[in-house]
């Protein structure tokens, strides 16, 4: 996909998308995200949705995106969580996709479903447990890719940290495992139901693993999107991989909808460049070199929010880094991983007290990110969210 080429300024490319729907890539700045390109203050009226360019909305700048939905209420990826995210004020629902044995998509955070299902009370599927190297990683459990769509609809959800979200673990078994198809045409009927556009954020999970299975994604994702109308330019979908071949193969396919190169550490590399012999790692992607490779394929990076602000090694923020920046000059809007309310996973900044299980204080720590100027955020909890936002917006 070469549209954005068109654009070779960071600002004054990153200022056209935001006006015609992110050319190519979907509608998703407004007024508000071409003022604080320029650095001018953002206000609420700033983030009320209208019409783009194709009659999908443009997002409220920065959106808050429901992390697997809204995971930290609902076992995640379930039509519950999708749902509850959507009640609490996302803006847009997260997917995380895997395949089955026969080739359907279905959403799972990963292809190991011990820890996410109720597998291990089935019996019948005790001999299924096994273990797999994957991305260089050995895990043991129970895999998607053997089992068929039929099998994988006799199970149901589970919460994946009880531990650590008990109050969730009440949902165990009410939810069965969504495949794709069915999560496109859920969000139709949401957006009829609630008279809005229901923005998607789907992810491509392991796919050097899988097409090295004979279980390619990028081929069967096209297909379901082109069919729910979900393909276009301004459709109301981001495609999201931690491989950039992925997102490169989705652009050959005739894929236009807007794509986000995800980033993990610094120090390490995407499992397509550790195949393919390439060096860099993501130190070297958020260059300013490594981000203008990215916006010849991407529309924007979604990266762990300690590439944008740094931890010490006790936890405590350190100054921001210029990613935000950086990567807005190459006209990339920056999606953000993960904001979450429990004290484990906030900087030491914001804990409150000595339980990791507990509550912080993650109303600042979410304005603090939205503060740097990020386009969106991902999320387990939209309403913390959605008030840390509206409080960025009124300081």
């Amino acid at each position: 996909m070469n549209d954005q080429n068109q654009h070779s300024s960071g600002l004054g490319r990153r200022a056209v998308l935001s006006v015609a729907a992110l050319g190519a890539g979907g509608a998703v700045l407004g007024a508000a995200g071409t003022a604080q390109a320029q650095g001018a203050p953002r206000t609420a009226t700033d983030v009320t949705a209208t019409t783009a360019r194709g009659g999908a909305p443009k997002l409220p700048v920065p959106a808050v995106i429901g992390h697997r939905g809204s995971a930290g209420y609902r076992p995640e990826h379930t039509f519950g969580s999708y749902e509850f995210a959507l009640d609490i004020g996302a803006d847009v629902v997260e997917q995380d996709l895997v395949p089955t044995k026969d080739g359907h998509l279905v959403c799972r955070h990963e292809p190991e479903i011990g820890g996410t299902t109720d597998v291990a009370d089935h019996p019948e599927f005790a001999d299924r447990k096994t273990t797999y190297t994957i991305d260089g990683v050995p895990t043991t459990g129970w895999f998607t890719p053997d089992f068929t769509l039929a099998e994988l609809k006799t199970l149901r959800a589970v919460e994946r940290l009880p531990t650590v979200r008990p109050h969730n673990t009440i949902y165990n078994g009410r939810w069965e495992i969504p495949t794709f198809d069915e999560v496109l045409a859920w969000a139709d009927a949401e957006g009829r139901k609630r008279g809005k556009v229901i923005w998607l954020h789907s992810e491509t999970k392991h796919p050097t693993y899988f097409r090295g299975l004979g279980l390619p994604l990028e081929e069967k994702l096209a297909k379901l999107l082109r069919q729910h109308g979900r393909n276009g330019a301004d459709a109301p979908q981001f495609l999201e991989s931690f491989e950039a071949q992925s997102l490169q193969r989705l652009g050959k396919l005739g894929v236009a909808a807007p794509k986000i190169f995800l980033l993990g550490a610094a120090n390490t590399q995407p499992w397509d460049f550790v195949v393919a012999g390439d060096k860099r790692t993501v130190a070297d992607l958020v260059t300013p070199t490594g981000l203008k490779w990215t916006a010849g394929f991407a529309q924007g990076i979604g990266p762990t929010t300690d590439l944008i602000i740094p931890r010490d090694s006790t936890g405590k923020l350190l100054a921001p880094t210029t990613l935000v920046k950086d990567a807005h000059a190459q006209g990339l809007v920056l999606h953000p991983y993960t904001a979450r309310n429990e004290n484990q996973f906030l900087p030491l900044d914001y804990q409150v007290g000595t339980d990791p299980n507990a509550y912080g204080n993650p109303l600042a720590a979410f304005k603090n990110w939205f503060a740097t100027g990020i386009d969106g955020l991902f999320s387990d909890n939209a309403d913390t969210a959605v008030l840390a936002r509206e409080d960025y917006l009124n300081s």
